[in-house]
């Protein structure tokens, strides 16, 4: 049986040989099975969102592996991997086509990896699937289908960047820290939405995130990094127990306190 996803030995240096030489990724090992909602967890500089962005092919990493559903995806250039992934950032601007109505873009998102042709017509079916789609948040935008989107709200906007990125059943979901720019409440409807739409389609995730009660909260497993590695993995009914302070002291057993100014320990 193929993982969802493999991440076998994976490195990548930044600006090697100059002062500015930075290990991002220090041979990076992972497996999630199919279903997994993976959250993860770490100060700045981390690995966190260096790994998502090694899985999009944002560039290439140095060496390893990375395997989506029984395919190495290592080679291939960012819009070929596309195809596999949906990706929600941490900017709503990101996701979404302001200029653009709702329904315009659920249609590109419906569309994507179809060869483009002149014929591009909403049709009365694809609105009707839309609708249904947008009544399943509760914000109240499928009535709103003809408003462009630059005219909502950031947590509107992440909303329906959600629905877009799982139209078309991804093999993987990457959440890059996609609450950091929304308050406590709006966040937090957001979570509920993702936590939503990754049950009802079966989606395998990962979410990147420095809140650590969000990170206990979702997902059935979390993973920590410290300077570019997995230094704890847990999952089930040990992570169901998991407090802040566990994690906290975690944090401190890795990097010898240096977390004490980091901004996570804000949240």
């Amino acid at each position: 049986m193929a993982y969802a996803l493999e991440i076998n030995e994976v490195h990548k240096v930044f600006n090697r040989g100059t002062v500015n030489e930075k290990t991002a990724l220090d041979g990076v090992n992972l497996k999630l099975n199919t279903g997994d909602f993976v959250t993860i967890i770490g100060g700045n500089g981390a690995g966190k969102s260096t790994t998502l962005n090694a899985i999009a092919g944002v560039w290439p990493v140095d060496s390893g592996r990375i395997i989506i559903d029984g395919t190495d995806i290592t080679g291939l250039p960012e819009h070929k991997r596309a195809v596999f992934l949906g990706r929600v950032f941490q900017d709503p601007m990101t996701g979404t086509a302001a200029t653009m109505d709702i329904e315009e873009n659920m249609a590109i998102a419906c569309r994507r990896g179809q060869r483009r042709t002149l014929k591009w017509g909403i049709t009365r079916q694809e609105r009707e699937e839309f609708r249904e789609k947008l009544a399943t948040l509760g914000l109240g935008l499928e009535e709103r289908m003809t408003t462009k989107v630059g005219l909502l709200s950031g947590g509107q906007r992440q909303a329906i960047t959600l629905l877009m990125a799982s139209m078309k059943h991804p093999k993987l979901l990457l959440l890059d820290e996609h609450t950091a720019a929304l308050d406590p409440k709006t966040a937090a409807k957001v979570l509920e939405i993702s936590d939503k739409i990754i049950s009802e389609n079966k989606l395998t995730a990962m979410m990147v995130t420095h809140n650590m009660k969000d990170a206990i909260a979702h997902g059935n497993r979390l993973i920590m990094m410290h300077e570019g590695r997995i230094i704890y993995d847990v999952s089930g009914e040990e992570k169901r127990n998991l407090h802040v302070k566990d994690l906290l002291a975690k944090f401190e057993e890795a990097s010898g306190g240096e977390f004490a100014n980091d901004r996570m320990m804000l949240t």
